[in-house]
């Protein structure tokens, strides 16, 4: 972990998220394909819901900016390799597993969404791991007006 963890540090570019470092017991996995901005498939595991984001629908209804949220997800991990960890609530009522993504260099997918604009934070207890995070990087997202907050 100590290479993926050093790759972790802030900066200006929205994409280096801190705070979200990959924790120990991640499981690895390959993308299969990107359904939306906040709900890819997983090999194996199946289809499964970013914990903590919720991007503009594409499919019943094209919200401002949903096309772009997905292919935001599409050109991160779409086919690629990835490390996952399962919230403490396992799956959502439709039956996707809930997960928190890290791309191979380290970076939070989950964070990368609401950083540049493309998710809006969603909480729901108990998988709150990253809540106060993934609030400011919101906060810090609306305030320079990036993705949707500049768009809608």
């Amino acid at each position: 972990m100590g290479l993926l963890a050093g790759r972790l540090g802030g900066g200006d570019d929205p994409g280096s998220v801190d705070g979200l470092a990959l924790p120990g017991g991640a499981e690895q996995v390959t993308v299969e394909r990107v359904v939306d901005g906040d709900t890819i498939v997983l090999a194996g595991p199946g289809r499964a819901r970013l914990i903590g984001v919720d991007t503009p629908e594409v499919h019943g209804g094209d919200e401002c900016f949903g096309r772009e949220a997905s292919a935001f997800t599409r050109r991160e991990v779409d086919g690629r390799r990835v490390r996952f960890t399962v919230g403490r609530e396992a799956r959502d009522r439709y039956g996707r597993l809930l997960v928190y993504v890290w791309k191979a260099d380290g970076r939070s997918l989950n964070g990368r969404l609401v950083a540049g604009g493309y998710a809006r934070t969603l909480t729901i207890p108990p998988n709150d791991r990253y809540a106060a995070r993934f609030a400011d990087l919101s906060r810090r997202a609306r305030r320079e007006g990036r993705g949707l907050w500049g768009s809608c």
